[in-house]
């Protein structure tokens, strides 16, 4: 498919601003408030305000999103070095694509190689040379690889040479400069890897290396005295920049500890031992060295540990989250720190006494996505190393900030289900959450209770393999209800459970339904520390649903390989494992199609077993046999979740770890969507109404509003003017044309959206709003449609307030026309892509978007923005327009408003809204006109007739007409008056008379609108400003206006009508007079 048909397609972020896992950190060594971390899976942010706003500065330029090393920079800090793929190697794990480089702060980025290292634990940058930069590579987290060691290049990633490098099973887990001294390198070698079951850490290739000449040479240290005999696993170093020669050593071994050396690693002293510093030594394993202090050390693992006393004792240092990974510490300044945990990225600039908050990043991991029926529709989530989350789709006050979110049960790790008859019943699941193995949380909205419901509620200990446990759980277990039954619920170990009672007994309804491999059930970990925290638990059921055709028929795939099916209640179950599926891979979903009750599709992945190939299957006959579906995705991007569009057969979508593709034809070809989703790896999908909701794993929930141009495009419905007949690459889409087409809009809920922002709307980077009690952070971005939109940076964004309009241009063409028109087919409103005659009304509060392309208002002024557009987007390709349901504004008053907070002025009336019914949308290019028709719908929550919306609309109208007339006559009266002023500057002879004419127009002025408002005793207002205030009054909601609402408006409206009349009477007589006089001394007549 032509990725211009994508480009309409607009998603948003509604959150939650809740951190994720952050792994590495860097600060801007003189500018103070300038600091940058690495989601885990969600790119590079930069904050230029101590942590106060957070700012992604990597999305269009990385293909991948994990960054496990950040540095800045000392000697020129425009260049800053990202290397991609987390070091942290959890289950979870992303991987990258190298090195990437910016020249210029973050704004623009480039690739530099080392793609196949796909995992970086540390950048290292010459302290006077910023193309002198050092790359520890991990290596892949799930096999072995050569690509692993120490890289240096020269000429800032032109090229790389692998200075250090031991095996293809070990790769480099840390590397510290002594920046007395830059050519004294320290690196730890790792072995250590990931299996689909277990993670092991340690082994004979595990160990210290020095350099003493910028990394040519190495020496191996790992056998110096007072190191641990034996086996090594991960280690952490950190050379001390107070005193030359210091470093230390965080160990894993059977003898691990802290250890210092204060001769450039050739003798080493034992410190401290306490276990919490090696805790989990696979995922933490960091340390820092304080840059004044020789005896201040830090080291990050579950907690944040500082010691005082060069590495003996430690004390533990609050920060706002646990799972404590990076810290940056200011060489100038030890008090400004910067530090990264499970949880975000916080500031310090006071030595760690207080931290800025982690509720303003958009970067959670989320595992499952579902939905709920309530009007506008939930969205719900675990997120990892935090709880549960509900949020809304949309929110009234402007934008879904943290009033509008809600913790329900479960969390971390699991699925949440909501009962689709009973909204009362919602069961979340989460092993990371309590004790318990496969606990499972059945939550009460109503009442904000959480049952724990667990199917068999027995301590798992850290200790223990699988093989000890009754019933296997994995991480994100399955919890699903049937949808025949509203009572009945399924959960999956590597048995289905079922409860009828909402979770108080539960009943086995299979056999195991895993290969049961007693190789993959012991204990995780290994060969020095044990780790099981649930997270290697294998040969589990990973994926299960229930036919929504059929009662009792049911689809099981296990996270070893297996796909089963029943088609008897659970009676009997059946192996139909796609033939071309590899042994030991991890099935993700199984999506019974909503269509065809024989027909379902599989998502599996291999990845964890080192094969990144994606696996997608198809089936028609109920998995008698099965179709691989996987062409036009990358050999090397697996694929985690595939879903059926309920709106539209063989509509397909899959996440992969980079994004989502398309396929129209059932899978025959997929297309990757390019659109404004960030590369973040998508674990699930959701279709709502016509909506597609993306759980990501590193930058939490996105909705793409509006599926309809998809349906749209289907193979047998494929508009003539947007794809020929034929088709060269076998999407069934064709070839994109040069013709034009109007996409029918769908039909449209008119809600109610609020949300104040305080003025003026400036140019500066951040402006704030009021999102009911909770004030949110903003830049103004504005479209090609001229239309100025809020980007929030700490609130999700609400969909578009009005219609969403797409249409296909095949070529650039001369003229654009949108036209609305009502049922009767009378004309609404009218945009044209020429600027000059487009309106130049300013756009609503709040509106999204209208195409992916968008730039950010200047930010080198404070000037208030100027008002634009809108007009009608002219691209080529797919273009995005947003109708806000309202007529047109008022006749524009010439006359410059007063300056917003100088007296008590009103804000100008906004024209009425369309009320519920049947519209048409015509498109005219050219010569050629399309149309298409849709329906606006009432708020369906709301308690009113179609009569109150009638007679508020034709109050509003009045206002809007009464208010043109008003402007009508002050821009006559201007215009009148200000001839009057020339005539009088010229002719002395006039002066007396013309200071009377002003006079009298003046006061009829000075009737209409409130003169002084900006003055310090500023006067009151008149009929332009009371009939602003009234017409705002009147549409601040869906119901019929007040009788006291009637009677303004027609006490208004008399006394407009009565300074009219007087004002045409004054053309008439004095204002005729002024100019027959004018004309007697032969100079132009006033023009009125």
């Amino acid at each position: 498919m032509d990725p211009r048909l994508f480009t309409s397609l607009e998603w948003r972020c509604i959150g939650p601003h809740r951190g994720g896992r952050v792994v590495t950190v860097a600060g801007h060594p003189t500018e103070l408030g300038t600091f940058y971390f690495g989601g885990c899976a969600g790119g590079v942010f930069k904050t230029t305000n101590g942590g106060s706003h957070w700012e992604n500065v990597s999305d269009g330029y990385f293909n991948t999103a994990a960054v496990g090393a950040i540095a800045v920079s000392d000697s020129d800090p425009n260049v800053i070095y990202a290397g991609t793929g987390e070091a942290c190697i959890r289950s979870n794990v992303s991987h990258g694509d190298g090195v990437y480089r910016s020249d210029d702060g973050g704004t623009t980025w480039r690739n530099i190689g080392l793609a196949p290292t796909r995992h970086i634990s540390h950048v290292v940058i010459h302290p006077h040379d910023p193309d002198t930069v050092y790359v520890a590579a991990l290596g892949h987290a799930w096999g072995p690889n050569p690509e692993r060691g120490i890289y240096r290049s020269t000429n800032g990633g032109g090229s790389w040479d692998l200075v250090l490098h031991k095996s293809p099973r070990a790769g480099a887990a840390d590397l510290t400069m002594d920046p007395r001294n830059p050519r004294v390198l320290y690196a730890a070698l790792w072995q250590g890897r990931r299996f689909p079951h277990a993670a092991e850490s340690g082994g004979e290739d595990s160990g210290i290396w020095r350099s003493l000449d910028g990394g040519t040479t190495w020496t191996d240290l790992t056998h110096n005295s007072g190191l641990p005999k034996g086996i090594l696993g991960r280690i952490g170093l950190a050379a001390s920049p107070a005193r030359a020669g210091r470093v230390w050593a965080i160990v894993e071994a059977e003898d691990g500890a802290m250890f210092r050396s204060d001769d450039y690693g050739e003798t080493w002293e034992k410190l401290s031992d306490d276990p919490d510093l090696r805790r989990r030594p696979w995922y933490y394993m960091h340390t820092i060295a304080d840059p004044s202090d020789a005896n201040t050390v830090w080291v990050m693992n579950l907690q944040c540990w500082r010691s005082l006393d060069a590495g003996k004792t430690f004390e533990a240092v609050p920060t706002p989250h646990g799972d404590n990974h990076a810290l940056w510490i200011d060489p100038r300044n030890s008090l400004r720190m910067i530090q990264g945990n499970d949880g975000g990225a916080c500031v310090t600039f006071d030595g760690a006494r207080s931290w800025s908050t982690l509720l303003n990043q958009p970067t959670a991991q989320f595992y499952h996505v579902t939905t709920d029926n309530h009007v506008p529709y939930r969205v719900y989530g675990s997120q990892q190393d935090n709880w549960a989350m509900r949020i809304p789709s949309i929110s009234f006050e402007g934008a879904i900030s943290w009033k509008d979110y809600v913790e329900p049960g479960g969390g971390e790790s699991g699925y949440i289900a909501v009962s689709p008859k009973a909204p009362h019943l919602v069961f979340g699941g989460g092993i990371g959450t309590g004790p318990g193995h496969g606990r499972l949380i059945a939550w009460n909205p109503e009442t904000g209770q959480k049952r724990n419901v667990t199917v068999w509620p027995e301590v798992f200990g850290m200790g223990a393999g699988a093989d000890t446990l009754k019933h296997r759980f994995q991480w994100t277990f399955p919890v699903e209800f049937s949808p025949h039954e509203e009572n009945t619920l399924y959960v999956c170990s590597n048995v289905v459970h079922r409860s009828t009672d909402e979770g108080a007994s539960w009943e086995v309804i299979s056999t195991d339904l895993t290969r049961n491999d007693p190789e993959k059930l012991r204990p995780s970990g290994g060969p020095i520390t044990a780790d099981n925290s649930g997270a290697e638990i294998y040969c589990t059921i990973f994926a299960f649903r229930e036919s929504p055709h059929e009662r009792g028929v049911f689809w099981a795939g296990s996270d070893d390989g297996l796909i089963h099916i029943s088609r008897d209640g659970g009676q009997n179950w059946q192996n139909v494992t796609p033939p071309g599926l590899p042994e030991w891979s991890m099935i993700g979903i199984i999506e019974p199609s909503p269509h065809d009750p024989a027909t379902a599709y599989v998502s599996a992945t291999a990845y964890k077993s080192d094969d990144p190939r994606p696996f997608l299957f198809k089936t028609n006959d109920y998995g008698a046999s099965w179709t691989q579906i996987t062409n036009g995705i990358p050999a090397d991007e697996f694929t985690r979740v595939i879903r059926e569009d309920p709106n539209r057969r063989g509509l397909l979508y899959c996440g992969t770890e980079r994004g989502i593709h398309v396929s129209l034809d059932d899978g025959d070809s997929w297309s990757f969507m390019k659109t404004n989703l960030p590369i973040t790896p998508i674990w699930d999908l959701v279709i709502k109404d016509t909506d597609m909701v993306a759980a990501t794993h590193g930058r939490a929930f996105w909705i793409l509003d509006d599926l309809t141009p998809l349906y749209q495009m289907q193979a047998e419905n494929i508009p003539a003017s947007v794809s020929s007949t034929g088709s060269s690459s076998g999407s069934g889409t064709g070839n994109v044309s040069d013709g034009v087409h109007l996409f029918a809009p769908r039909d449209t809920v008119r809600y109610k959206l609020y949300g104040r922002a305080y003025d003026p709307k400036t140019k500066t980077n951040i402006n704030y709003k009021m999102t009911g009690p909770v004030t949110v952070g903003y830049k103004l971005v504005e479209t090609p449609s001229g239309r100025r939109i809020e980007r929030f940076y700490d609130a999700g964004q609400n969909p578009p307030e009005g219609v969403i309009i797409h249409y296909w241009l095949g070529t650039e063409p001369e003229s654009v026309k949108l036209t609305i028109l009502d049922s009767a087919g009378n004309e609404v409103r009218s945009y044209s892509n020429k600027k000059d005659e487009a309106s130049a009304e300013a756009p609503s509060e709040g509106e999204v978007q209208e195409t992916t392309a968008e730039e950010e208002v200047s930010s080198e002024s404070t000037e208030p923005v100027e008002e634009k557009g809108p007009w009608a987007p002219a691209q080529v390709g797919m273009n995005r327009f947003i109708w806000d349901y309202r007529y047109a504004k008022p006749v524009k008053l010439e006359r410059k408003p007063p300056k917003r907070g100088g007296g008590d002025e009103a804000e100008a009336a906004a024209p009425p809204r369309a009320v519920p019914g049947e519209y048409e949308v015509r498109l005219t290019v050219g010569q050629q006109t399309e149309s298409q028709r849709f329906k606006i719908l009432p708020d369906p929550r709301l308690p009113v007739t179609e009569a109150d919306l009638k007679a508020q609309f034709d109050l509003k109208l009045g206002i809007r007409d009464r208010l043109s007339e008003a402007h009508e006559c002050i821009n006559r009266i201007l215009k009148v008056r200000a001839q009057v002023e020339e005539w009088e500057r010229r002719s002395p002879e006039l002066k007396s008379s013309a200071s009377s004419l002003k006079d009298r127009l003046n006061a009829l002025e000075a009737e209409l609108v409130n003169v002084d408002a900006d003055k310090p005793r500023p006067g009151p207002n008149r009929i332009k400003e009371k009939l602003d205030t009234l017409g705002n009054m009147v549409d601040e909601s869906d119901h019929a206006p007040t009788r006291g609402a009637q009677e303004v408006y027609e006490q208004l409206r008399s006394q407009l009508d009565d300074v009219r009349r007087r004002f045409d009477q004054l053309l008439q007589t004095e204002v005729k007079q002024f100019s027959e006089r004018v004309q007697s001394l032969n100079v132009p007549a006033i023009l009125v």
